[in-house]
């Protein structure tokens, strides 16, 4: 699909900074009006100029929508990729970039701790219809090596940080051995955000992103996204379903094919969000460092993981490879009665799933966001608490905390 001149986004903002990127690209000011914001096009259908005379490229909204495809230009700026893909939720695109991807038979590469709902819809989704996976320690490039099998092996799955055992990948060394294997490197960049990692210009082949998290921020809007690099092919062997080996073009066809895209009011609301990411990451950032300080120093805290901290065993490769440490804080209690009742004492920091808005939360993951992967090589500590580290008057979060531990 082509975005007409009359339309948000016919500026070329590639060689501008990120906030100007992540601002400008794909929103121009409207032609017709000079609108500085797009607007919502909340339409299910387009006037043709006769059959096929398509206005922009435009016919119906699952295919293509002027909000949409305005939100799709700026993620894809703000990664540095040739093309991005909205959708309704993050899952929804992780689903698309394994479709397009995997046939039965093929073998995936997973973290062993990764999110556990990228987790189930492997296994527990993708398993039964014939899709292998084996967890890995991706801290360790050599036993990711070992895991991929070569000819099997299409797709190495990769979070950094993870969730929410915060644990930090070399992206550009896992890179090079699934390049040699021929499969597809996929990065999932919701933690760290486009703005503190850029895993395209590392080597990935693919960035997938939950925005309802960190690019949304405001805890009111789900979504998902997709941004593939510039000449990303799909696994060695497979064809994609419109022929020719082009991700992006996989992507596409999937996108449209299984039709879980994002709202025209959703698509706008997230690209409101990814307006003020870089000022909301840098107070995320300041935040989270002051917190991981305070409970560090705690009694009852057996311990803290955060990246910015020395004494995190990534602490050195996360200051290479990102431009800060993030906003999200994983801590333990030594029981997971203490646990509990960390969760249950707040009141700044509020008890509920998800992450990155400008709000606090605080979360016990083997109860909440990860008890579907209990019982399994990814299950998470049951002692172990998560925060994600809001906007707030940092003295405030510290307070509170305090009190819960006490």
């Amino acid at each position: 699909m082509t975005t007409s001149p009359d339309l948000p986004g016919s500026h070329d903002w590639s060689e501008a900074g990120f906030s100007t990127r992540a601002i400008h690209a794909g929103q121009d000011p409207d032609a017709g009006t000079g609108a500085v914001v797009p607007p919502i096009y909340q339409v299910s259908t387009y006037k043709q100029d006769g059959v096929g005379g398509l206005r922009g490229g435009y016919e119906y909204s699952r295919s293509g929508n002027p909000t949409r495809a305005a939100l799709e230009e700026a993620l894809r700026a703000a990664e540095g990729g040739a093309a991005g893909f909205a959708f309704a939720s993050g899952l929804a695109a992780e689903d698309t970039l394994l479709r397009a991807t995997l046939r039965p038979g093929d073998h995936v590469v997973v973290p062993n701790d990764a999110y556990g709902g990228t987790y189930r819809l492997i296994a527990r989704v993708f398993g039964p219809w014939g899709i292998e996976h084996t967890p890995v320690d991706l801290t360790n490039t050599d036993a990711v090596l070992d895991a991929i099998q070569p000819g099997r092996t299409k797709l190495v799955w990769v979070e950094t940080p993870t969730n929410p055992m915060l644990t930090i990948a070399d992206i550009g060394a896992i890179a090079a051995h699934a390049r040699s294997a021929g499969a597809v490197l996929a990065v999932d960049n919701t933690f760290a955000t486009p703005y503190l990692q850029q895993p395209i210009a590392l080597g990935a082949d693919v960035v997938v992103h939950s925005t309802t998290k960190y690019i949304g921020g405001h805890s009111d809007v789900v979504g998902g996204a997709l941004v593939v690099a510039d000449g990303a092919q799909l696994p060695v062997g497979l064809d994609g379903p419109t022929g020719g080996t082009s991700l992006a073009d996989a992507v596409r066809f999937h996108q449209n094919s299984s039709g879980a895209v994002a709202g025209p009011f959703d698509a706008w609301l997230t690209l409101r969000g990814l307006k003020t990411l870089a000022v909301r990451m840098d107070r995320h950032c300041a935040n989270a460092a002051a917190v991981a300080e305070f409970l560090a120093g705690h009694p009852r805290v057996t311990q803290v993981i955060y990246p910015g901290l020395e004494s995190h065993p990534g602490h050195e490769l996360a200051a290479r490879q990102q431009r800060g440490f993030g906003g999200m804080i994983s801590f333990r209690t030594g029981s997971v009665d203490s646990a509990l009742a960390v969760c249950a004492a707040t009141r700044v920091f509020t008890l509920a799933e998800s992450l990155g808005g400008v709000e606090s939360l605080i979360e016990h993951p083997a109860r909440m966001t990860h008890g579907s992967v209990a019982g399994t090589a990814l299950e998470v500590p049951d002692d172990l608490v998560r925060l994600s580290v809001g906007i707030e008057d940092v003295a405030d979060l510290i307070a509170d905390l305090a009190g819960a531990l006490a």
